[in-house]
């Protein structure tokens, strides 16, 4: 503890120059009196710290001395800097730490690279939200699946799917987070699978541990198991029309879709045709209707269908008159899918 915090002084005076007493004790969250202890076992180590009185003074090291404990170069530190994800930092209780560490970083380079890489803070900020969504407040499962994974503890699982619940013995092997959501790569008796942290039902912390697969890579982990679920989704092809005015709205649509549309050549009325591989009819009506007119299914005639019946229960709604308080029909109403 004691060592930790000599380090943290250290850096901090190699960070910030000059600091008070008062300022290094409420960030180490110690006394004053252990401060001057801690210059006073610095000294002794060979480390050359002074003490200047008055109302601009404080502790400092001489000039021109630091100690470098790393061999980093300044850009190196800038993509460590700009790697940061403060609010996943902050669910899993390492806001702190991270802190920390970043302080030691920047004092650790050499004599003002650690100016020019804190301005990366300063010029970049990661908000990994899509527009119109909020960050979900903290689950507090995900502090236990965090140390199970961590320490390789097995946990029990009871687990929403599909509209069905499943409990299970898994042994957590990573931590993913995408969109704002996280999820969990585990191996049970049944294989690897990825779970969706919000459909977890009840969690227990099994007793023992578990010995991780050796060689287990967890981004190409994920990456197989998106691109497995992602082809099941994809039950059929469309053919697609889009109109010139619809080419600022294909953000609205999953890049499957937007994609092909986007890299086909117009033609001579500025329409572009594309084929494109989607998911059950009723998941891609709800994806398509957010074009309008734009867009014009040339093909299949389930999806055609699907479209003109949602169309004609959306028309018949607003159709009404002004009373929209009446619950509407029940065939005009989306089907949702749970997700993950």
């Amino acid at each position: 503890m004691r060592a930790s915090r000599l380090l943290s002084i250290l850096m901090t005076l190699q960070l910030r120059g000059r600091v008070t007493a008062r300022d290094l004790a409420e960030s180490l969250e110690v006394s004053r009196r252990t401060i001057f202890r801690d210059m006073d076992e610095l000294s002794a180590a060979g480390v050359p710290v002074y003490a200047e009185r008055g109302s601009g003074g404080g502790f400092a090291l001489l000039d021109g001395w630091r100690m470098d404990l790393i061999g980093l170069t300044q850009a190196e530190a800038e993509a460590i800097l700009l790697s940061g994800a403060p609010d996943a930092l902050a669910a899993l209780g390492l806001q702190g730490p991270a802190a920390g560490a970043r302080a030691k970083l920047l004092a650790a380079l050499p004599p003002g690279a650690g100016v020019q890489a804190q301005r990366v803070s300063e010029r970049f900020h990661l908000d990994p939200l899509p527009w119109g969504r909020r960050a979900a407040p903290p689950d507090p499962r995900l502090r236990t699946v965090a140390e199970a994974v961590w320490n390789e503890r097995p946990l029990r699982v009871r687990y929403e799917s599909w509209g069905r619940e499943t409990q299970r013995p898994v042994d957590p092997l990573g931590l993913v987070l995408k969109g704002g959501a996280w999820y969990f790569v585990a191996r049970s008796p049944k294989g690897a699978a990825i779970y969706r942290l919000d459909k977890v039902r009840a969690l227990e912390v099994l007793p023992g541990r578990f010995t991780r697969p050796a060689g287990f890579d967890l981004a190409q982990a994920w990456r197989s198991g998106v691109a497995s679920f992602e082809a099941g989704l994809r039950r059929h092809a469309a053919r697609l029309r889009l109109a010139p005015g619809g080419l600022s709205w294909l953000h609205l649509l999953p890049s499957d879709i937007s994609a092909p549309l986007l890299e086909a050549p117009p033609g001579p009325d500025g329409w572009r045709e594309a084929e494109v591989e989607v998911e059950d009819f009723a998941a891609a009506a709800a994806q398509l209707l957010c074009l309008t007119d734009h867009l014009v299914v040339v093909s299949p005639a389930g999806l055609v269908d699907e479209l003109r019946r949602r169309a004609t229960a959306v028309a018949r709604l607003y159709s009404q008159g002004t009373d929209r308080t009446a619950e509407p029909r029940g065939a005009g109403r989306p089907r949702l899918r749970p997700g993950g």
